[in-house]
């Protein structure tokens, strides 16, 4: 627990019709009692009048009163429910500030939640991705983790793994006494191993619902990527021109589709050119098409397929456009499927391909657990112990490798090595949060 007493604005700073602040330390009791008089029942909502040190009124306000240890972070905490002008907020923040309150670091209310137990450390990831969750999908996904879904999964392999450690260890101590066969404990970290690799297989998604899906469109000059990108994010995103090379760098769009945020990324135009800054654009073209979850490949109908998309078609799955449907039909060959901007030809049926395909690279919101690369790397690391337990000669080798997989499923959710994570997870943060 923190000996200060900190304080932050919990809603977006400016002009409006409300304006939150929230307090939490243990001098939340004296500083709540100097600026509104008597304490109000707890967690219930009263109207007062909020002093400053000369006694003047610096606004009505209500406040919560939520004494610790049942409140957010663990702490005594308080909340004013302001008038959002400025100088309503700007007095109350100096006031609190005065009677010893300092400014908290981003993410510091949460940050002492996990401190305090209140949280674990998927919880405090969870409020994040729900402050930051642009579509339904992922407000969902972070819902669920933060509901406890994964931690509850964590700790019931914890139970199994402390239980698997205990027998390894009495192995040790009460050898000859007698205990159950190794090849019990070796045959329940094996099968331990091969559960948590069956849920790191199945949700090799998540992660992907979290950040969004990058779409990357490529083809020659000319082909209509630009008027493509425009057309899916319903804005002119990228500059539309009939000069070739007009799009020397990467221009991305955001949208959303099948309740997934995309990343829409315009490509500089496939071609041989000696001009230094083209041929950088084509190098990153390529590049993000190498790294986009989906490249959709376009071919001008009315000029002949160029050498550079067909090697990209060969070289890996495309969703394969005939643009320009308008003008010429695609030949049978490209297996493309007809797109006209100017005329709306195919653009629904782009949209749904895009869709199918989104759909199946991403779990169901309801399916996914795994949502951060580190999160996968603390079980991978549990299950590769296990692995060495499950194989281990001796009793002293299987314990210490148990016990290294403990250490590993704790890292995740933060019962061991919190710290070494805290400052890069809470950075994301709000400051009020």
């Amino acid at each position: 627990m923190t000996l200060d007493t900190i304080v932050a604005l919990a809603t977006p700073s400016g002009r409006g019709a409300l304006a939150v602040v929230r307090i939490s330390g243990p001098g939340s009791r004296s500083i709540l009692t100097s600026v509104a008089g008597r304490l109000p029942s707890p967690r219930v909502a009263s109207l007062r009048r909020l002093r400053g040190a000369d006694g003047d009124i610096l606004d009505e306000a209500l406040i919560l009163w939520f004494p610790g240890p049942h409140s957010y972070t663990g702490e005594d905490v308080a909340e004013f429910h302001l008038h959002g002008g400025t100088a309503v907020v700007g007095a109350v923040l100096d006031r609190l500030a005065d009677l010893g309150a300092r400014p908290a670091e981003p993410g510091e209310f949460t940050r002492q939640a996990v401190l305090n137990g209140r949280m674990d450390l998927t919880a405090a990831e969870s409020v994040v991705d729900l402050i930051d969750a642009e579509t339904a999908a992922q407000a969902r996904q972070a819902l669920r983790n933060l509901g406890g879904a994964l931690a509850r999964q964590c700790d019931a392999w914890a139970t199994r793994l402390t239980g698997l450690l205990a027998r390894a260890e009495a192995a040790i101590e009460f050898a000859e006494d007698g205990t159950p066969e190794a090849s019990e404990d070796s045959g329940g970290a094996a099968s331990l191993a091969a559960e948590i690799r069956t849920q790191l297989a199945a949700d090799q998604g998540g992660e992907r619902i979290r950040t969004g899906l990058d779409i990357a469109i490529l083809g020659a000059p000319n082909a209509g990527k630009s008027s493509l990108i425009n057309a899916l994010a319903g804005r002119e995103a990228a500059i539309v021109s009939a000069q070739p090379g007009t799009t020397r760098d990467v221009v991305e769009a955001r949208i959303v589709l099948a309740g997934l945020p995309i990343t829409l990324a315009d490509t500089a135009g496939l071609r041989e050119t000696v001009e230094e800054i083209e041929r950088e654009g084509i190098r990153r073209a390529l590049d993000r098409g190498e790294a986009a979850d989906i490249v959709v490949a376009v071919l001008a109908c009315d000029a002949p397929a160029d050498d550079a998309t067909l090697a990209l078609i060969a070289r890996r799955h495309c969703i394969v456009v005939g643009g320009k449907a308008d003008l010429a039909p695609p030949p049978s060959a490209w297996r493309a499927l007809p797109v006209s901007v100017r005329t709306g030809q195919g653009l629904r049926e782009l949209r749904d391909r895009i869709e199918a395909e989104a759909q199946a690279l991403t779990p169901s919101a309801g399916a996914a657990l795994l949502t951060r690369p580190r999160h996968r790397a603390a079980l991978r690391d549990t299950a590769d112990w296990l692995d060495e337990a499950s194989i281990a000669p001796l009793p002293e080798l299987r314990a210490e490798a148990l016990r290294a997989a403990l250490d590993a499923l704790g890292r995740l959710t933060g019962r061991v090595g919190a710290e070494d994570v805290l400052d890069r997870l809470f950075a994301d943060f709000c400051v009020g949060k």
